[in-house]
């Protein structure tokens, strides 16, 4: 019988303990460790090790041969920096039911059409994957699928088989004999997804895992095994929506910035050449709190709709609700109107959404956001055509941002004809775009609207006309 060892494993790092403390030693987080008993891998169950490591020049180390292998979609192309690494190791999150078994069996039935594929699955029988390939047009006679459990049984079929790619759905199911614990467990997850790193990297083999999200929205299981992977997707969308965002938060062979947007239909997922306009075909026409902002997901310039409520309440406590955009960037923004602007919004509840299930991260949407509240307090919408870029600082000042030229080329393409941008940036102006340069808060709200409303006393400090 193979000897068994306790130990203290955390549930945030995956760090190891022999003893059980209030505090990871590692981390520092509190009540993380978890008492588990571990049972030494057995000789059979060991992967066959590596080539002997030696110590080698930099400057000596050959250049990777193998081409990457690109697959049909550009979306998926671009979030993985230009197609599939051999032998890469990737992990693909997401919310149940958001597309990401649908995702996996497209890019299956890619790479079928130049090789084997693998298609793991520990949560479903045969039928169930066959009945989903049917539907999605994706049934290819190049896909092998393996129902299996055994860690020892999936690594046996990816050396026999060498496909060109090996999807795993999920890790969370996968079980290795050697170790203790149920399948999902800490230490489960852990030492299958370092042994499945090993077998992609000897055997060239490139391999995508499903994860399992919690309710926060983390993929389930030690945080280390986001560090032991080469790439991490997360597949965003709301399952009610059509709207799917694929972003790349961990990518060791290109950018972590990029995403891919993706519409769910009846014939499973299709890539979005052009989200912008996919976002701006269902934008709501001139109404109050409706205002066009410029973000920017890597290197592409994304045209999405901000749109707030402001309601009186009769409640003692008011609610600030945001989709799409952090709480905490809605809150200083209030503050700022409040303290600049003269604006209350003590007795008012705030709803704050970003249209298309679009989540926006960067700052230069803060001024678009300032004058959607502005706008729906006081019922005067923004004018048709108007594209608003531009940070805000807590003094009430606009600052700049990044690849404003850009923003306001993809602007231009798309029709819109004003812009409100950051005072002094240095960017051309496309043709058709009349820009606007605004220095804080007060101009930007006088610029914004046709003609000037009442917006306190910082807006008679600036010299602005007060209707």
């Amino acid at each position: 019988m193979p000897k068994s060892t306790i130990t203290f494993v955390c549930t945030e790092c995956g760090g190891e303990s022999l003893r059980w403390a209030g505090q990871c030693p590692h981390c520092r987080a509190w009540n993380t460790l978890q008492e588990f008993q571990v049972r030494k891998a057995t000789k059979e169950s060991k992967s066959r090790p590596l080539e002997a490591a030696r110590v080698v020049r930099l400057s000596e180390i050959p250049t990777e041969d193998a081409a990457r292998t690109p697959l049909a979609w550009a979306e998926l192309n671009r979030v993985l920096g230009g197609g599939i690494v051999p032998g890469s190791l990737v992990l693909v999150g997401g919310e149940p039911g958001v597309g990401k078994s649908t995702m996996l069996m497209h890019a299956a039935a890619q790479i079928a059409k130049a090789g084997n594929v693998l298609y793991v699955t520990g949560e479903e029988s045969g039928h169930q994957v066959r009945m989903r390939a049917e539907r999605l047009g994706a049934l290819e006679p190049a896909i092998l699928l393996l129902a299996e459990n055994d860690l020892d049984a999936i690594c046996d079929a990816i050396r026999n088989e060498a496909p060109r790619l090996a999807i795993i759905d999920s890790i969370q199911t996968v079980t290795d004999a050697g170790f203790e614990g149920s399948a999902g467990s800490v230490t489960q997850v852990r030492e299958s997804a370092a042994r499945l790193m090993r077998l992609a990297k000897e055997t060239g083999v490139p391999i995508f895992l499903v994860g399992h999200v919690t309710k926060e929205g983390s993929i389930a299981g030690p945080r280390v095994l986001e560090h032991i992977v080469d790439t991490v997707l997360y597949l965003e969308g709301d399952r009610r929506q059509e709207l799917r965002i694929l972003r790349a938060t961990k990518n060791r062979f290109g950018s972590s910035e990029e995403i891919g947007v993706f519409a769910m239909g009846e014939a499973g997922l299709e890539e979005v050449s052009d989200p912008s306009a996919a976002i701006l075909a269902s934008a709501a026409p001139a109404a109050p709190g409706s205002v066009i902002v410029a973000a920017l997901e890597g290197t592409r310039p994304l045209l999405v709709e901000v749109q707030s409520l402001v309601n009186k309440s009769q409640n003692t406590m008011v609610r600030r609700i945001a989709n799409g955009i952090d709480i905490n960037r809605l809150h200083m923004i209030l503050a700022v109107l409040e303290k600049r602007l003269n604006r209350s919004f003590g007795q008012s509840d705030v709803f704050v959404s970003v249209a298309g299930g679009i989540r926006i991260t960067e700052p230069a949407a803060d001024l678009g956001l300032a004058l959607s509240i502005v706008s729906n307090e006081s019922n005067r919408p923004i004018p048709d055509g108007l594209i608003v870029i531009g940070e805000l600082g807590l003094s009430g000042e606009v600052r700049r941002v990044g690849h404003l030229e850009r923003r306001l080329q993809e602007a231009a393409r798309h029709g819109l004809t004003r812009a409100l941008i950051p005072a002094g940036a240095k960017a051309g102006r496309p043709s058709g775009l009349d820009v606007v340069e605004v220095r804080n808060l007060a101009e930007a709200v006088s610029a914004a609207f046709s003609s000037p409303i009442k917006s306190g006393a910082f807006i008679q400090e600036a010299g602005l006309s007060v209707s």
